[in-house]
């Protein structure tokens, strides 16, 4: 919910425990620090500011801060002195510096995505709870050697930077699953994997016509679709993804097509038939999902951090739950076999039917990873193989209650190493 600072200024905000402001504040309203004694989570996205006042420091409740698209040119140190602040959301400004002393002792949760970020402190290794990373979209040339203790991180987004070698001391962090790295020099793709996407046809957008919307993501918007003109190569029934064509959350857009064909055809991923590259515009058009699958799970939540969450009250039958998982698994040894990375394994990317049957998508974060050496390859296969134990995890977790001492439950738990 959108706040005012009328509001704030009449006194009817008193005591709330999340504030929103978007008003094109050049300033710090100081009237937020009357909120002292209750405020825990802060929103000041979408405003002109470019630095927060040492008085910040008064708001001991903040537990979560953003501050997307603004004007910040470096992260601002009073942030530091926040004993309570766990999450720092900071995407789309022009973020040059980041001080040792600007990330919280209890930071778990850090968006820096689309800066001009060239290094980070050593500090940022040193926050025990940290989880979640994302700094996709920066100038990054190295991370902080420190970040090889940083054993509790989960996720990972450092694609579209300018790393010139894979960073050593994350591949081997006991906690790591969701991993997304492309679009860096030291993932060039090499001919062999780009042969596999020139042999996916390329068509013209004047092909077909988009119809309703039927998803959107960070990268692009899926839209159902229909051929100008009769096609005998490819389905009547199509859908077509158009990416956004710029930085996302996850990377660049032309890394999740490369590692989307790469993968090629299982019957349990979406079905990549053709793709457009045309200026200024690149789509990939797939075979329509029925309408009678549904999504399976639903993004991590601020609490849940990195792992996925369910309506309440939702629950399957074993019989079901174990059929889902033995389809990831084939789609999981499937993705490995054609060196890829998906960094996105997740019950919320995961489409099912009444009997259980998947479709798997949304390949945003995906990296190839031939170019790899085989000890790191092998390093990357072990952290994606967390996300599928998380995943097995998480589905075992929504179980229906009367089958949670079946054999077949306890035998899915096993698998979980």
């Amino acid at each position: 919910m959108l706040h005012t600072l009328s509001q704030l200024r009449s006194g009817e905000l008193a005591g709330i425990s999340q504030l929103k402001l978007s008003e094109n504040l050049s300033t710090f309203p100081l009237e937020i620090l009357t909120l002292a004694d209750s405020l825990e989570i802060l929103d000041l996205s979408n405003n002109a500011l470019s630095s927060l006042p040492d008085e910040l420091a008064q708001l001991t409740k903040l537990k979560i801060i953003f501050a997307s698209q603004n004007k910040f040119e470096h992260l601002p140190e009073v942030l530091g002195q926040l004993p309570n602040l766990e999450m720092v959301g900071f995407k789309s400004n022009q973020i040059k510096q980041v001080a040792e002393h600007s990330l919280p002792t209890q930071l778990r949760w850090l968006i820096l995505t689309d800066n001009l970020i060239e290094t980070l402190p050593n500090s940022l290794g040193e926050r025990p709870r940290l989880q979640k990373l994302a700094l996709a979209g920066n100038q990054l040339t190295h991370l902080p050697q420190t970040l090889a203790q940083a054993h509790n991180l989960e996720l990972v987004r450092i694609s579209a930077n300018k790393l010139t070698q894979c960073p050593e001391q994350l591949l081997n962090l006991p906690n790591l699953a969701w991993f997304a790295f492309a679009g860096n020099p030291f993932t060039a793709v090499n001919s062999e994997a780009n042969a596999k996407v020139k042999s996916v046809p390329e068509l013209s957008s004047a092909n077909y016509t988009l119809e309703n919307v039927l998803g959107q993501g960070a990268s692009g918007v899926i839209s159902k679709a229909h051929w100008n003109t009769p096609q005998s190569q490819f389905p009547e029934d199509i859908a077509v993804k158009v990416f956004k064509g710029e930085i996302t959350s996850d990377g660049y857009p032309q890394d999740e097509l490369q590692a989307c064909l790469q993968v090629g055809y299982h019957s349990n991923l979406v079905e990549s038939l053709a793709q457009v590259n045309e200026e200024n515009y690149l789509a990939l058009i797939m075979t329509l999902i029925p309408e009678n699958y549904q999504n399976l799970g639903l993004p991590p939540c601020f609490n849940s951090c990195t792992r996925d969450t369910f309506p309440q009250g939702f629950s399957l039958p074993i019989t079901l739950i174990s059929n889902i998982i033995s389809q990831m698994q084939d789609v999981f040894a499937h993705l490995h076999k054609n060196q890829v990375c998906h960094g996105d394994l997740y019950a919320h990317n995961t489409l099912f039917d009444a009997q259980g049957n998947i479709i798997f998508g949304d390949f945003g974060a995906a990296t190839s990873y031939q170019m790899l050496t085989p000890a790191q390859q092998e390093n990357v296969q072990q952290i994606e193989h967390r996300a599928l134990n998380h995943f097995i995890d998480d589905l075992l977790s929504i179980c229906a209650e009367q089958d949670r001492t079946s054999t077949v439950f306890i035998a899915l738990k096993g698998l979980i190493s």
